[in-house]
């Protein structure tokens, strides 16, 4: 099983009960907040390694940095290959500056796009005007067709929306 697919499991599985799914997430949020503290404090800086290079180098398990890198992966140059991914594929994070401040913003992750690392990338009248940009980009049509909680989940997981991206 590709480490995607299992890191997907561990995170939005139903196998496990909702007190240890919350603490897998706040110990994850730690971690995160973390590495994006170090990768904007030298944003033109690109990281690259091993998937298991990179979760030793910022202290993470295997399966946090896979989470990592599919959560990062929209804001990259360059994708990582997430689908075909072992612990000894190479990444990179080198990300685009804009596409990474939206991209928290369109995750609703102000404990990231409010990290002070940004001041120094982008003035307040910037981000101000990404974050606007983000917001009215997800502007809601009246035409869009409705997903339903047992169809598909539009993200392409695979699993049904109500157990995907319809959790709330």
């Amino acid at each position: 099983m590709a480490l995607l697919e299992q890191w997907r499991d561990i995170a939005y599985g139903d196998g496990m009960d909702a007190g240890k799914q919350k603490k897998l997430w706040e110990e994850y949020f730690k971690k995160e907040t973390e590495i994006y503290r170090q990768l904007l404090a030298e944003p033109e800086t690109t990281v690259s390694g091993t998937v298991q290079e990179l979760a030793e180098r910022y202290g993470m398990s295997i399966m946090e940095m896979t989470g990592f890198l599919d959560g990062i992966n929209d804001s990259l140059q360059e994708p990582n290959p997430m689908e075909d991914m072992t612990e000894e594929t190479g990444v990179q994070l080198g990300f685009v500056k804009e596409e990474l401040y939206k991209n928290m913003v369109a995750a609703k992750a102000d404990w990231l796009y409010n990290l002070p690392e940004w001041e120094k990338i982008f003035t307040e009248e910037e981000r101000k005007e990404l974050y606007k940009e983000q917001i009215n980009s997800g502007t809601f049509r009246r035409d869009a067709v409705k997903v339903m909680p047992n169809d598909p989940c539009p993200c392409g997981s695979g699993k049904k929306y109500k157990k995907c991206h319809g959790r709330g």
